[in-house]
Formats: C-alpha cells, sequence, structure tokens
C-alpha cells in the first residue's frame, strides 16, 4: 500500500519540512509517506478563488489513479478517534489500495476535488493552517500505524 499526500502549497518553512520528515522517516516499510506538492494557483483579486480553486483541482485530479482511495481533508468530514483510524488504515491495507491525502490551497478544495473524495476527513473543528495540517496527517498516519504494529497505545 503506498500513502501519499498530495497539497497545495510549495513554500513551507524548514520547521514544517523538519517535522514531515521525520514523521516520513518513521513511517517505513508498509506505510511509507510520500509528499507531492502542488503549487498554488495565482489568485490575481476578490472573487478569483473558484478559478484558482479550480485550477488547483486539474492539478490534484491528474495527480490520482484510476483505482486510488482518495481522502479529501475537510472541516466538514468525518471524524476518527485513534484506533478508528488505525482500523480504518488496517481496511486499506487488506484492499491492497493505494491512500491520497489531500490538503487543499487557501480557499479549500473545489468541489471536484470532493467529489472524487472516496472519505473527506476532518482532523479537528479547529481551523489550522496547511502547513501544520501536513505535519498533523503525518503524526496521526504514525501513530494509527504504530497502533497497528502492536506498540501499546495509552488510551487502551
Amino acid at each position: 500500500m503506498r500513502l501519499r499526500v498530495i497539497a497545495v502549497g510549495t513554500r513551507m518553512g524548514e520547521w514544517v519540512q523538519a517535522a514531515f520528515g521525520d514523521y516520513t522517516r518513521r513511517l517505513r516499510g508498509a506505510d511509507a509517506l510520500e509528499l507531492v506538492e502542488v503549487p498554488v494557483a495565482r489568485r490575481s483579486g476578490a472573487g478569483d478563488a473558484p478559478r484558482a480553486m479550480a485550477t488547483e483541482a486539474q492539478r490534484i485530479l491528474g495527480l490520482l489513479k484510476g483505482g486510488e482511495y482518495a481522502v479529501a481533508l475537510d472541516e466538514r468530514g468525518r471524524s476518527f478517534t485513534t484506533l478508528q483510524l488505525a482500523d480504518w488504515l488496517a481496511e486499506r491495507r487488506q484492499e491492497g489500495v493505494s491512500v491520497s491525502f489531500i490538503i487543499g490551497g487557501p480557499d479549500g478544495l473545489d468541489p471536484t476535488v470532493l467529489q472524487r473524495a472516496q472519505l473527506r476527513w476532518s482532523l479537528s473543528a479547529l481551523t489550522f493552517p496547511h502547513a501544520l495540517v501536513r505535519v498533523l496527517l503525518a503524526e496521526q498516519l504514525y501513530r494509527a500505524s504504530t497502533v497497528l504494529a502492536g506498540h501499546p497505545y495509552h488510551r487502551q
């Protein structure tokens, strides 16, 4: 199973790269995590967001393979506990599908990306900067992977 993060935005601070890289190094083997960055579409003024989101959507959808399981990170999506996420990840492993987690740009994800996604996942009801979402996502995937590997989980 291949895990990918497709994220709009290419200029992340060093702290983001370091933290994401740390979890990427930890997630090896069956749960190796890859990052694919999509350039933010140019926004020239008010009312330009839908056009920019559509451009970003074309880039994102062009990266997705036919049988790939797409997960859109969306504030209105489904919430998971850590154990639920681990179970969900185990199901994807059993299916043998590759999974791409999609993080939108400054205005979110275009409806065409949300429609393509098999799952909309909310990390929290709170609003986070997109850079932090990359790190939180990687950490949660690492945590779920360690649960599946049989490491002790302090909430059990």
